[in-house]
C-alpha cells in the first residue's frame, strides 16, 4: 500500500512552499533556489567557498525524493517518460532529454536563477527581472506545448 499521495494538492503545497520562502526571508535574509543549491554543492565538491546550508538544501532535496519513493512502495527505476516516452523512440528520447536538460541549465545559470528562484522568491519579493523571467519561462512553455500538440496531431 502507498502511503504518500501521487501528488499534494495545489492549496497545501503552494503556502507550504510559500512558507519556506518567507520563513527562509525572515531567518536568514536568504533567497530560495534549487539551482543555487546545486552551484553551491558543486563548489563544495570542487572545495571552492560554499555556503553550507545551501549543500544541505541539496542533499534535503535528494534525500526527501529518496524517503519519498521508498514511502511510495520502492524503487522503481524506468525510462518512462509518460506520452513523450509511449511515442519517441530510445535512440531519439535521449538526445532530446539531455539537449533539453543543457538548455535549461544554460537558460538558469544565464538568467541567474531557475523557475524555483524566480517564480517563487523573485516573484514574492516583486524584483522585476524575477517578473521578466517567470514570464518567459510561462510563455515558452505554452508555446512549447502548443508546438508539440499541433506537431503530434494532439497526441502530446
Amino acid at each position: 500500500m502507498d502511503i504518500l499521495p501521487d501528488r499534494l494538492a495545489w492549496y497545501i503545497a503552494g503556502p507550504l512552499m510559500g512558507l519556506c520562502v518567507v520563513a527562509l526571508y525572515a531567518l536568514a535574509n536568504k533567497p530560495l533556489g534549487a539551482t543555487t543549491a546545486y552551484s553551491e554543492t558543486i563548489s563544495f565538491v570542487r572545495r571552492r567557498p560554499f555556503e553550507s546550508w545551501r549543500v544541505w538544501l541539496f542533499a534535503g532535496f535528494i534525500g526527501g525524493a529518496l524517503v519519498a519513493s521508498i514511502l511510495r512502495g520502492g524503487f522503481s527505476p524506468n525510462l518512462d517518460y509518460g506520452k513523450l516516452g509511449a511515442d519517441v523512440p530510445l535512440g531519439l528520447l535521449v538526445p532530446i532529454l539531455v539537449g533539453a536538460g543543457f538548455v535549461m541549465g544554460f537558460g538558469a545559470r544565464w538568467s541567474g536563477g531557475c523557475t524555483s528562484g524566480h517564480g517563487l522568491r523573485g516573484c514574492s519579493s516583486l524584483s522585476p527581472a524575477s517578473l521578466a523571467a517567470t514570464g518567459t519561462f510561462m510563455a515558452t512553455a505554452v508555446a512549447v506545448t502548443a508546438v508539440l500538440h499541433f506537431a503530434t496531431g494532439g497526441s502530446l
